[in-house]
């Protein structure tokens, strides 16, 4: 499978929350790293996604948020992934900003070229990589 997304993970599926109409499927990417997603129901059923189950999670870069610095902030989003920077690529009006999360997976988030600025981000920033749940597609290998 090819496709244009820049964030693929390959994990296990260690918790799986059924709802009426939607599901919330969590999975390994390596170490402590967890990555959460919501699927309806009917895409539970017909990929078949179970504990255990192999599943590949799929995040557009766009779709990623960085706060840098500590622990201390609230959000709803209920994936906060931490990491350090390890390159910045700036473009006209945007940069795509690369992390090695802390259980060794790489993540890479665009952002603003200005978010980068007063983010003070720069190869070895410690940040966290926020991503909502709704915005994690899964997949399951062929």
């Amino acid at each position: 499978m090819k496709v244009s997304t820049r964030n693929v993970f390959r994990g296990a599926v260690t918790a799986v929350h059924p709802g009426a109409v939607n599901a919330e499927v969590e999975m390994s990417l390596g170490g402590t790293d967890r990555l959460v997603a919501i699927v309806t129901m009917t895409s539970l059923r017909s990929l078949d996604i179970r504990v255990g189950s192999e599943v590949l999670a799929l995040v557009k870069a766009p779709w990623v948020m960085l706060v840098a610095g500590g622990d201390d902030h609230s959000l709803s989003a209920r994936n906060g992934l931490h990491g350090q920077v390890l390159s910045i690529s700036d473009g006209e009006v945007n940069a795509e900003v690369l992390l090695r999360l802390s259980g060794g997976s790489e993540l890479l988030a665009v952002v603003t070229r200005a978010a980068v600025s007063e983010l003070g981000l720069q190869p070895g920033a410690l940040v966290t990589a926020i991503i909502k749940a709704s915005s994690v597609v899964l997949g399951v290998p062929a």
